[in-house]
């Protein structure tokens, strides 16, 4: 019987700050309308036949992150169920995202279900942002005691922002640099000055002829 690798949803929501409240008694310059981050996590099982990845499941894996579409922001990670670790067959996966410009999470998030015997699991975690309740048009009366915001106060910018930026994520807790080079941060002005400058060294003559006739 032929396995089919298991695919499934997985739903997490993370609030930035708590909407609840009535928008019309804020009476500070923060807005209770803020993002909502929600990660769906998508796992995919392939068979490593001796520690290997045959070519077949290495096309129903491209299969799969071209429908998924996998992009910058989303996190990708293995989940290798084998005592000794099917290294050949992740270092394949990994080339393959690689070459999408992706890099493989060390995190790996739970997931659903045992990974079988003889499998690996690929896990693509999607983050999205969005306020919920935005627009907020409550109705207010003119005579305004406590002098609070607008209800839709900080709908505009927050949702912009949700909708801008490229990994969620970092709206929860920044983006983490463990990258950081000198010496890439000072390549462009590195090469400004070293580079011989156009026009420094002496003019070649060049021989020219006039041909002419009548």
């Amino acid at each position: 019987m032929k396995k089919i690798a298991t695919w499934t949803i997985l739903a997490l929501a993370t609030s930035l700050a708590g909407c609840t409240g009535a928008a019309v008694n804020n009476t500070s310059l923060d807005s209770i309308h803020q993002p909502v981050v929600r990660n769906n996590i998508y796992q995919f099982d392939v068979t490593a036949s001796n520690g290997e990845l045959a070519p077949s499941e290495q096309g129903r894996l491209q299969g799969w992150l071209d429908a998924m579409g996998v992009r910058y922001g989303d996190r990708i990670a293995i989940e290798d169920p084998s005592v000794y670790g099917a290294s050949s067959a992740q270092a394949t996966v990994r080339s393959m995202i690689e070459r999408r410009g992706l890099l493989m999470s060390q995190d790996v998030p739970v997931t659903t279900g045992a990974v079988p015997q003889g499998h690996l699991r690929v896990v693509v975690t999607r983050a999205s942002a969005s306020v919920p309740g935005c627009p907020n048009w409550e109705s207010k009366s003119a005579i305004n005691i406590v002098n609070a915001t607008s209800s839709n106060y900080g709908c505009a910018t927050n949702s912009n922002l949700a909708s801008m930026v490229a990994d969620p994520n970092d709206l929860i807790k920044g983006a983490r640099n463990d990258r950081s080079d000198p010496s890439a941060a000072t390549r462009a002005i590195r090469t400004y000055r070293e580079k011989p400058q156009t026009g420094a060294g002496d003019l070649t003559a060049s021989a020219t002829s006039k041909e002419g006739g009548q």
